[in-house]
């Protein structure tokens, strides 16, 4: 359990960790705004380059109060113990992070310290899970995965729906869809760096293919099975919406975050909770063709990705890499305006809007990471240590943050 006094004594509430890198220097600047230093959040910045970080804070605030630096090497555990001994929670935006995020994993665990990330990778999340949970809950350290827009609209979305479903209606939903209505924001190099290492491990190891595929792959090792099946991934009529539907790309993410919830939460949504999430494309014979070719076009995405010379000639040639995203005109331009329809066990529906005012990637990301690590640090929630997820750790606690502080809205329709 949790030593209360030893994390009160902690120097920093927060520390984020690649505060120099694309997403990491918009998460501190959203600190700057909302929590300026010397204020009640007590939080640093983190990175190996010493030199870099000062640059950044005379950039941010020359004549203001500036956070601390906590310099640190990611593959030096030592380093890593240092800074995770230094701070009650560490938000950190460093990825891949199945290549850079294992060894912070540890010290937090090993320090009982909190920690909060933006990683949308199943096969090392649940290689984290598998590796460190037991650990976790007898140290207390809460670690909290995929707090950006993979996944928290998602899962605090279901979350939400469920909380209004049980108050109208005295009973979960049974079964929930997702549905993207509008996306607008540059793609995440982030994101894409990570789903092509991803992708490479899967070509290396067979093992990590069958774990990205299961539905409920980052469920707790006794709870990996369900009535879901695979992701959509074809062009698909949805009745409710009366839309045709693509797959959605972050689907293979989201969905494994909300079943996980649900198996942390006692199965509270039912044993028989279905969860599903794809794209609107359009009523009528238009909408059909656009889903078909959109459902084409990702596959065709995937299978040049799987090939050394296209990924290496075409993909990561023209795609964003790491620390490359939107413009801040673009960040501001962007948004996002997802459906969520909510089926009881009488057939009854509920549905919620949620909206996001920044592009989802990167400006309305940070909002949420950041909100996240303020809601772990400064919050009572009633959790003890382990791996948890947005909704199973943080619940109402969250929701209230991002609604009133992030820019994100979930309405009932």
């Amino acid at each position: 359990m949790r030593e209360t006094d030893q994390m009160e004594n902690r120097q920093y509430d927060v520390v984020v960790w690649g505060a120099s890198g694309f997403t990491g220097q918009l998460v501190v600047e959203y600190l700057l705004r909302q929590y300026p230093p010397g204020g009640e959040l007590r939080w640093a910045i983190g990175g190996r380059n010493k030199e870099k970080l000062q640059e950044l804070l005379q950039k941010w605030c020359p004549n203001d109060a500036q956070p601390d630096l906590v310099i640190a090497d990611s593959h030096d555990l030592d380093s890593m113990n240092c800074l995770a001994r230094s701070a009650k929670v560490v938000l950190t935006t460093v990825g891949p992070y199945a290549r850079y995020g294992s060894e912070l994993v540890k010290a937090c665990v090993e320090n009982g310290t909190d920690y909060c990330d933006l990683c949308g990778e199943v096969q090392w999340m649940q290689k984290m899970i598998d590796r460190y949970q037991a650990a976790a809950a007898q140290s207390g350290a809460r670690i909290v995965m995929s707090c950006g827009f993979d996944s928290i609209p998602s899962d605090i979305g279901v979350w939400s729906l469920q909380q209004h479903a049980l108050s109208r209606h005295g009973a979960f939903c049974e079964q929930m869809t997702l549905l993207v209505r509008k996306l607008k924001g540059g793609p995440s190099g982030g994101t894409i760096a990570s789903m092509l290492n991803a992708i490479k491990e899967a070509l290396r190891d067979k093992n990590v293919a069958r774990i990205l595929q299961d539905p409920y792959a980052l469920n707790p090792q006794q709870k990996r099975s369900g009535p879901d099946g695979r992701d959509q991934s074809n062009a698909r009529y949805n009745d409710d919406a009366q839309v045709w539907t693509a797959p959605f790309i972050m689907a293979g993410v989201n969905t494994r975050v909300v079943r996980r919830t649900n198996a942390l939460l006692d199965n509270a949504y039912g044993n028989t909770f279905r969860y599903q999430e794809a794209t609107i494309v359009g009523p009528g014979i238009g909408g059909r063709i656009r889903a078909m070719l959109m459902s084409i076009g990702l596959r065709l995405f995937l299978i040049a990705s799987a090939i050394p010379f296209t990924r290496r000639m075409i993909i990561e040639k023209r795609l964003p890499k790491p620390g490359e995203g939107p413009t801040r005109q673009q960040q501001e331009d962007g948004y996002f305006d997802l459906l969520l329809i909510g089926q009881l066990r009488d057939e009854q529906r509920l549905r919620m809007r949620i909206k996001g005012d920044r592009d989802p990637g990167y400006g309305s990301t940070s909002k949420m990471l950041a909100e996240s690590a303020v809601c772990l640090a400064l919050d009572n929630l009633d959790i003890d240590g382990g791996i948890w997820t947005p909704a199973s750790a943080m619940g109402g606690a969250i929701l209230r943050r991002l609604v009133d502080n992030a820019g994100l809205s979930f309405d009932l329709e």
